[in-house]
């Protein structure tokens, strides 16, 4: 019993009777206060405790034969779709009493050479004015092969050699389809303006298939893997082709007054999502001030690994971008193209963020934190309250009784 009575002498918390308590007005209303503040700075504790920590590194890129995921999602909402080129290219159609452009999606290196080995997943919705689909389903584009039309040549002979309409040369002197007189009025530089009177146009429903796409607009979606180097993929008008192994669009035979380059870039990026990821260019609206535009986005694309919580590993980019602009003219040396070019650099560093779970000790040291601190203020401003009440109470009972 001794020991018992000596272990109380080590109590902090001594106990007051009941009869000697007080309870106020003022007290209760402290006590609610503090209630609530506790309510919601745990609720704020326990939210970011089950946010996940995440945390950065920055080293050197030593990856290496890696491929670089572009994904793309962009709308021209005057530049109406057309059938493929015959190198591959995604072409779209722009005219103006039958003088036609094709816009043409190119995949560049650093050097200015075509990338080869690029693998694609690209989609085109056509649009009417409104912005609404035109077709059901949108159209897929595959490389190398070109778009059947609905002519059939097999019923041609083979061995046939049709006009060139004037504008035939030493190594091309036949011209059995619409697209070889075209070739041969793009080496010449003669403007194409007259479809109809041309019987390879004619046969294959050419100036059909541009009064259906009169007005209308051209979404281009899906991705690209090219090689990790620096290039650039643009959107730009002409028939595109190399040159003495530079790459070329042919806009010598075209009007460039009607090209109208506005365009929204609904989503670019480059790799796969993570938490946290942000894509500067989504939702970018830019509305084209006149004709011939050239639109140059400078991006520079950094590295990055995301470590998951539970150990998945996402290696994807960051990048950030400029803007540059101007007027361009097409057919003088360093006027530029119209178009839209997105030319990209890879920063040698790479990011690794790793997703770390908070401690729950941690979490716990917090809430103790929370409700000792606020019970601890609580009851300093009671007792500040209440022997204020008593000290006013006392003078105005000493006033009274002199």
């Amino acid at each position: 019993m001794d020991a018992l009575n000596k272990l109380k002498q080590f109590d902090a918390y001594p106990k007051t009777l009941e009869d000697f308590r007080i309870k106020t007005c003022g007290g209760a209303t402290v006590t609610t206060i503090s209630g609530l503040i506790m309510l919601i700075l745990f609720f704020s504790e326990l939210q970011y405790y089950l946010t996940k920590e995440v945390h950065p590194e920055l080293f050197v890129d030593t990856s290496r034969g890696d491929k670089l995921r572009i994904n793309i999602d962009v709308i021209f909402p005057h530049m109406p779709c057309m059938k493929l080129t015959p190198r591959g290219l995604l072409s779209c159609l722009n005219f103006y009493d039958f003088v036609f452009l094709d816009l043409s999606i190119d995949a560049m290196d650093v050097a200015g050479e075509q990338q080869l080995d690029v693998e694609h997943n690209l989609f085109k919705q056509r649009l009417d004015k409104d912005g609404q689909p035109v077709t059901a389903e949108a159209e897929k584009h595959d490389l190398g092969k070109e778009e059947e039309g609905v002519f059939d040549a097999s019923k041609l002979d083979p061995d046939r050699c049709e006009s060139c309409y004037g504008a035939e040369t030493d190594d091309l002197k036949c011209c059995n389809t619409c697209d070889d007189v075209r070739e041969a009025y793009r080496r010449r530089g003669w403007a194409f303006k007259t479809p109809d009177t041309i019987e390879q146009c004619k046969r294959e429903g050419f100036s059909q298939k541009m009064q259906e796409q009169k007005n209308e607009g051209c979404q281009v979606y899906g991705f690209l893997e090219v090689n990790k180097v620096a290039g650039n993929f643009h959107f730009a008008p002409g028939k595109s082709f190399q040159q003495s192994h530079v790459h070329v669009h042919d806009l010598q035979s075209f009007g460039l007054d009607n090209i109208n380059m506005t365009h929204f870039i609904k989503h670019l990026s480059f790799g796969k999502d993570y938490p946290g990821i942000i894509n500067p260019l989504d939702g970018a609206n830019v509305a084209a001030p006149q004709a011939s535009m050239m639109y140059q986005y400078f991006v520079k694309i950094v590295p990055t690994i995301y470590v998951k919580g539970d150990g998945e590993v996402v290696k994807t980019n960051q990048f950030s971008v400029t803007r540059h602009e101007k007027v361009a003219n097409g057919l003088i040396g360093d006027q530029g193209l119209p178009g839209v070019f997105v030319l990209y650099e890879l920063s040698p560093m790479m990011v690794k963020f790793t997703e770390k779970q908070r401690s729950f000790t941690h979490f716990l040291t917090g809430v103790c934190a929370i409700i000792g601190g606020v019970f601890t203020v609580a009851g300093l401003i009671d007792s500040l309250i209440y022997h204020s009440a008593r000290a006013i109470q006392k003078k105005i009972e000493l006033g009274k009784a002199s």
